[in-house]
Formats: structure tokens, C-alpha cells, sequence
């Protein structure tokens, strides 16, 4: 953040019952999903924030670390160069967008999965949330559609609305998952806002982005094996 913490969110969602749970803002969980599957499961609520989420977490038993754990110099450094050119008024030049990561999943009953989980983007101010543990933003599933999870700008993804957009445009516009993934992020989101994993009833895996490279991965029972960065 801008004052030199961390602060990480995450989110899950079960396709078949639509159950999901999400975090935002703790800086002492070392699993931070699993601390939204605690949430998912153990809780009344779907979505915890702050200090709450940090005492339900004590209470759940999560495992807790110091916010030291968190820290690397590379992070630092860069959050440094931002600060410092902040001061200067110098010309803002794109930083990595590098601190999410995803996963959807299919299991041999046919049910679908997602979940994602975020350090945020560097120099983040004012507890600023982004689209990781917004539920149909940056995460979403369900066993009628796809579950997707995104990864980029959570700005952009939060007023698209993205992963669920991707799920409307199956159920309500008769899409494939491929041309539904590919609709949003080409032609609704803007080129360098980021891109998406999903996976569909049937098992077919699409990994979609409309930025220079997005680390990504795709496997299955059949044998595929199969990674990428752009």
C-alpha cells in the first residue's frame, strides 16, 4: 500500500450451490483463501473486511503470520520508484500487474469451481478494494454456465462486472464460453485491463487476456499439460 503495508484479498465460489465467501484488506493471514473458504463455510456471511476478517480468522483457527512474511524487495522497491515519482510529478509509467492469482476447476461430477486471491496493485491507498473479492467480478462460478476467474485492472473488471458478464452472456445470449470469455475481454474491457481463465460444464478451458503476456496454465485428465506467458 502507500504506507508500506500489505493488504491481500481473495474469493471463492462453488458453482453447484453457489456458496462463496470473500476477504478484503487482512494482513496477517498466510492463506488468505483459505480463509474466504472458512468464511464459505463456516459463516452466515460472504464477505468479511479488515479487522473482522482478521478476528474470524483467530477464531477459526486460519494460521496466522507476521505481515513480515508478505515482504519481498522487489515488491518494495517498486512501491518506492511509485512513491517517488509521485513526489517528482514525473509521468506515471505502467507497473506490473502481476499479484493475482487464479484458479478454476471442473471435478469428475461436473461441478465447477474459482477462486483468486490478490495482493492488489502497488501504491493502493485508503483501503482500496479490488475486483479479486467483489463476487462476479473477479471471481465467479456457476455449474449452469462457467466459473471464471480475471486477473488486470480491478477497476475496470468491478464496472464491467466481468466474470458474471461472461456467465450472462452463456445463459441469456446462448454464447460458447470461448466467445463469451472473448467478448469481454476484447470488446468490453480495454486493451491492457487484463485477462481470464474459465472452465465450462463440458470441461473446456479458455485463457483469454488482451495485455502484452498473462502467466497462465491448463490441465486435465486426459493429459493435457500445458503453460504460457504470452
Amino acid at each position: 500500500t502507500h504506507e508500506g503495508t500489505i493488504e491481500l484479498d481473495a474469493a471463492i465460489m462453488n458453482g453447484r450451490t453457489l456458496a462463496c465467501g470473500a476477504i478484503a484488506g487482512v494482513r496477517t493471514i498466510r492463506n488468505p483463501i483459505t480463509l474466504a473458504r472458512r468464511v464459505m463455510e463456516a459463516t452466515p456471511h460472504v464477505f468479511l473486511a479488515g479487522e473482522g476478517a482478521e478476528a474470524f480468522a483467530r477464531e477459526a483457527g486460519v494460521e496466522i503470520v507476521d505481515p513480515s512474511y508478505f515482504r519481498t524487495e522487489e515488491r518494495w522497491d517498486e512501491l518506492q520508484r511509485e512513491l517517488r515519482r509521485e513526489s517528482s510529478n514525473a509521468v506515471a509509467l505502467p507497473t506490473p500487474e502481476m499479484g493475482t492469482v487464479g484458479a478454476v476447476a471442473i471435478d469428475r461430477r461436473g461441478d465447477l469451481a474459482a477462486a483468486t486471491s490478490t495482493g492488489g496493485r502497488t501504491n493502493k491507498r485508503f483501503g482500496r478494494v479490488g475486483d479479486v473479492s467483489v463476487l462476479g467480478a473477479g471471481t465467479y462460478a456457476d455449474n449452469r454456465t462457467c466459473a471464471v476467474s480475471a486477473t488486470g485492472k480491478g477497476e475496470e473488471m468491478i464496472r464491467h462486472f466481468a466474470a458474471a458478464n461472461v456467465s450472462a452472456r452463456i445463459e441469456h445470449g446462448g454464447r460458447t464460453l470461448q466467445r463469451a470469455v472473448r467478448e469481454v475481454v476484447r470488446d468490453v474491457l480495454e486493451p491492457g485491463d487484463g485477462g481470464m481463465i474459465a472452465v465450462g460444464p463440458g470441461g473446456v478451458a479458455v485463457l483469454e487476456f488482451n495485455t502484452e503476456g498473462m502467466f497462465r496454465g491448463a490441465a486435465d485428465s486426459a493429459g493435457r499439460f500445458e503453460i504460457g506467458i504470452r
